[in-house]
């Protein structure tokens, strides 16, 4: 049996519904379906059953987000579940980033602005370079990568193969290096760096973090080591590396000539078409920007916003799509487009907006027409370079049903825990009498999901009188009083950010703990708001919309969803299931829908869940399981944010600077080179000796840094920068901030 390119390692099996998805899934790429939907409902466990797939399937992966945060966290858990495949992260580059625009109305132009964050660049190198020499690759990417990156065959093409007795001398070897945007330095090693020393060459792959010293005797290589930069230790020797360019646009010489006469002759051409049209300031302002940008290319091989000019300097056709990630492909692959429902409008999205801009700046002359080809691919252009496509959602969009093979459901827990349950109540006392006799039909005798709903209600009314029936925020609380005293916590949702104000201070005023979160609220706050609800710390969580707060709150048994039936984004048929699925951490999990009338979105919602409820139920009984409620720790994440966090910076910094001096100076056992370096020590003054110390230290925690990074283990990143910037400030008087 072949060996599978994808090797699992997990410490549980496939559960619950997941060996049925997984099963169905791989039958229908078998047998050809270019596109499925998992439908897998909230906590299900959708990630470990793609997983599965992958591994069966043995196919390069593309996994799309539709955030930077989401795919750093699919990221972890994929490399998690394949340690030794090459498993990439891959976004915007960009810290930050404003686009170059012009607004006439304003008469306002406003320059592109943007910080590269140069680790991010290094894993996009990494991605490109597995893509292009491993087959075991998974690739977990926002939406960026739909956006121009460069032609794969010109940067494959122009990679250095190095081997002992290849014969190149050290100069020449620097000028090829300079010809793959590889920057010269005096100083400490970075990636897509390097710098000659006597007679070697010491080189920083643009992906890596180690250095490669290349020793030469009679103009050839004699030796390639592979070195760690703090500690100068060899890791290894080599007998022959690649080394990828340094930027992902590559362009031959000849091209570049080629590029710049048909630039010339673009800008003729609009020159012309603005003098007849009487646009003398646009002609003005497009000759001199073009003529500058063109010098410079020649000159230096670059300009500000040579994106710009990437279908000419690649060659491409007028309108031709740009080469993006999905280029680098170079087998046929599997794409997973998760949270589907959000992912797709992004990536359909993306296109128009581009275009509006660019043609304001191409009609006001500060862009040449061919700027327009500098853009994210188009919808269709992006589905023709995809493999099969599995979406992955709870609320899949017609878009996902209607053009899909098949939809696999996911409906089942390996916890037993079923969807919560739905009640209907009217948003006022005004309204109960004709809403209960409109939802009265086929009483209560009818199996459908609507009039489910509908028994709730009836039930409710034949207990009480219309008269008696307070309206939908008295009922709120008179519910929500009783899961608080059960011990629960439960959560109200409104349409407006004075309404979730208004509501809380009603509440704190009869006597309830209650807070509110919306978009006004700053993260860190959000964040210590949420750690102190499933502390107990209160009761009751009100809320505009919650579904951007990846909830995961055990101790919530009731969700009210106040004005049910206005219809609009924050009570469309996916938002309502997705706010429905936070309380299905909870066995005793209800939510009450306040409404006057049923709106297409409500039963749809209500419907879908009550279907999920009765297949969960069933499987339970055959089963025998017993649902439980999740027992989740709760951590202190106020504390953790707030004293944690400075507390393990000080601990960890005090220990290794102790440590560090230790080894520094008294060390014994050092020989030779490492002898002379401690009577050097010795001979130090304490400042100087404190102050290389500290220097040493920087280095190392730089390189774990790095590496934290890396591994997409940001809590540890975010330890050690702070660590180097008290070492900087207060040890080396560099003001760092």
């Amino acid at each position: 049996m072949t060996d599978k390119v994808f090797k699992l390692k997990s410490g549980y099996k496939p559960d619950g519904d997941q060996p049925k998805a997984i099963k169905e899934l791989l039958e229908g790429l078998k047998k050809g379906f270019d596109k499925q939907t998992l439908l897998g409902a909230t906590g299900t466990g959708k990630t470990f059953t793609i997983a599965n797939v992958i591994e069966e399937w043995g196919k390069p992966t593309l996994v799309i987000a539709h955030n930077k945060t989401l795919a750093a966290q699919l990221a972890q858990e994929f490399r998690e579940f394949f340690p030794d495949a090459a498993v990439h992260y891959f976004v915007s580059y960009y810290d930050y980033y404003q686009p170059e625009a012009y607004m006439p109305v304003t008469d306002t132009y406003i320059e592109k602005d943007a910080q590269i964050n140069k680790e991010i660049d290094r894993l996009r190198h990494a991605t490109t370079q597995s893509l292009l020499t491993r087959k075991d690759v998974i690739i977990v990417a926002s939406v960026s990568c739909i956006y121009g990156l460069g032609s794969p065959e010109e940067y494959e093409k122009v990679n250095l193969k190095l081997e002992i007795g290849s014969k190149i001398g050290r100069t020449e070897l620097m000028r090829k290096l300079l010809g793959v945007h590889f920057e010269r330095t005096n100083s400490d090693l970075t990636p897509g760096t390097f710098r000659s020393i006597g007679d070697r060459v010491e080189v920083m792959p643009i992906s890596e973090t180690f250095v490669y010293q290349i020793e030469f005797v009679g103009g050839a290589i004699s030796k390639i080591l592979k070195v760690d930069p703090v500690s100068a230790h060899v890791l290894k020797e080599e007998s022959g590396i690649f080394l990828f360019p340094a930027k992902h646009f590559i362009t031959e010489t000849e091209k570049v000539k080629v590029a710049l006469k048909n630039i010339k002759l673009e800008l003729t051409q609009q020159l012309k078409k603005f003098e007849k049209e009487g646009k003398l300031l646009e002609a003005e302002r497009i000759k001199r920007r073009t003529n500058y940008d063109l010098a410079m290319i020649k000159e230096v091989g670059y300009c500000s916003g040579i994106e710009n000019y990437s279908r000419q300097l690649s060659g491409k056709k007028e309108g031709e799509a740009p080469d993006t990630l999905l280029s680098y492909f170079k087998s046929d692959f599997l794409t997973i487009i998760d949270e589907s429902h959000v992912t797709l409008p992004q990536l359909g999205g993306m296109y128009a907006g581009d275009a509006s801009r660019k043609k304001t700046l191409v009609d006001f002359g500060f862009r040449l027409p061919s700027a327009k080809d500098n853009r994210p691919l188009k919808y269709n252009e992006f589905e023709e370079r995809i493999g099969d496509v599995i979406y992955v959602s709870a609320t899949p969009s017609e878009t996902e049903r209607t053009t899909s093979a098949q939809v696999v459901e996911q409906i089942i827990r390996p916890t037993g825990l079923i969807d919560p349950e739905i009640l209907v109540r009217p948003v006022s006392a005004t309204e109960a009498s004709e809403f209960l006799k409109n939802n009265r039909l086929s009483l209560p005798n009818s199996d459908s999901s609507q009039n489910s709903a509908r028994v709730h209600t009836y039930d409710y009314f034949s207990k009480n009188s219309f008269a008696s029936y307070p309206g939908q925020i008295e009922d709120f609380v008179e519910e929500a009083n009783r899961v608080i005293k059960k011990g629960f916590r439960a959560i109200a949702t409104t349409l407006t950010k004075n309404m979730a104000e208004d509501l809380t201070l009603f509440l704190k005023e009869k006597g309830f703990k209650a807070e509110y979160l919306h978009s006004d609220i700053k993260t860190i706050e959000r964040i210590q708001i949420l750690s102190s609800f499933r502390r107990g710390d209160f009761d009751i969580l009100i809320g505009v919309n919650l579904l951007r707060e990846g909830l995961d709150l055990p101790e919530l048994a009731l969700i009210g969803i106040l004005d049910a039936d206005k219809e609009g984004f924050l009570r469309s048929e996916t938002s309502l299931i997705q706010i429905i699925g936070r309380a299905a951490r909870n066995v005793e999990g209800r939510v009450v829908l306040y409404a006057d009338r049923m709106t297409k979105a409500l039963e749809s919602a209500i419907g879908e869940t009550n279907r999920r409820r009765d297949i969960q139920i069933a499987y339970n009984k055959k089963h025998g399981i017993t649902p439980q409620t999740i027992i989740k720790k709760i951590n202190d994440i106020t504390e953790e944010l707030e004293n944690k966090h400075e507390k393990a910076v000080n601990a960890e910094l005090d220990l290794d600077v102790e440590l560090f001096k230790k080894t520094f100076v008294t060390s014994k056992s050092n020989k030779g080179k490492g002898e002379r370096e401690s009577i050097k020590n010795l001979l130090l003054s304490d400042e100087d000796r404190n102050k290389s110390i500290y220097e040493k230290i920087i280095k190392i925690k730089e390189k774990e840094m790095n590496k934290a990074v890396k591994e997409l283990d940001f809590e540890t990143a975010a330890i050690l920068r702070d660590e180097i910037i008290i070492l900087n400030d207060k040890f080396l008087n560099k003001n760092t901030k």
